[in-house]
């Protein structure tokens, strides 16, 4: 049985009101007189408290349609509020990484900046430096000419030295000098009297480097390196101090 049970008006109730306040229209009563008029007469009374408890709550559920059609609308407009903030945060993270791009570049650029000072500084203090070896290098430009009708023989005592000295001594490589020097003179080939083969083969950074390294600062050991250095072929090392592995 389907009752349209929402549909019960006051009236019919109001109608209904001297029956249901007789003392025999009661369950038992009815049960008495016929078994399927007492289940009537129980939904009767239940139609009719319903009826007073429905006619609080009609309103309520009126309202709660109310409340979720102004939800609904509500939810609507969150999500498109929603969407426009996912856009905007979309934007706000393109906008972002450009920042920090522009920021990166610009850090870069004052590091360049930072970095094309220090070089300027230091080829100021580099020119003003090398005002002061004008006279040096004039002095040296003169001494130039002499220095090329003695280069062959510069250049025979070096490469002696460089293919011959090196399993020797520094007290038997000074001897091999002496003799090589006598035997030039003798020939008449030009040379240099003071010469000096480690600042004619290497350089003093060179030098420092090599000290940085673990090679000792002694004469004898930076012939050593300079042999070693400019050999064709590899040097056999007799290095019973390890000084020399060091180095390497």
């Amino acid at each position: 049985l389907n009752f349209p049970k929402d549909k019960i008006t006051e009236e019919t109730v109001e109608l209904m009101e001297p029956y249901l306040r007789m003392e025999d229209f009661t369950y038992e009563s009815a049960k008495k007189v016929c078994g399927d008029v007492a289940g009537l007469c129980s939904w009767t009374k239940a139609m009719a408290i319903f009826y007073w408890i429905n006619k609080e709550v009609m309103p309520l559920k009126a309202n709660l349609v109310v409340q979720e059609n102004k939800l609904g609308k509500a939810q609507e407009k969150l999500d498109v509020a929603q969407a426009q903030l996912d856009d905007k945060e979309k934007e706000l993270q393109a906008v972002q990484a450009l920042y920090d791009r522009a920021m990166k570049e610009k850090q870069e650029l004052l590091d360049d900046a930072e970095t094309c000072k220090r070089k300027m500084n230091a080829a100021t203090a580099l020119i003003s430096g090398l005002g002061g070896e004008k006279e040096r290098w004039t002095r040296q430009s003169k001494e130039f000419q002499g220095q090329i009708k003695q280069l062959v023989g510069d250049v025979v005592l070096a490469t002696g030295f460089l293919s011959y000295a090196g399993p020797f001594n520094q007290e038997f490589r000074n001897k091999l000098l002496d003799t090589w020097k006598q035997e030039l003179t003798g020939r008449h080939i030009p040379f240099s009297k003071n010469l000096d083969l480690i600042s004619m083969l290497t350089d003093q950074a060179t030098i420092s480097e090599w000290n940085l390294q673990g090679l000792p600062n002694d004469e004898l050991s930076v012939q050593n390196g300079i042999i070693v250095t400019s050999a064709s072929r590899y040097p056999l090392l007799i290095d019973p101090q390890g000084q020399g592995k060091i180095w390497i």
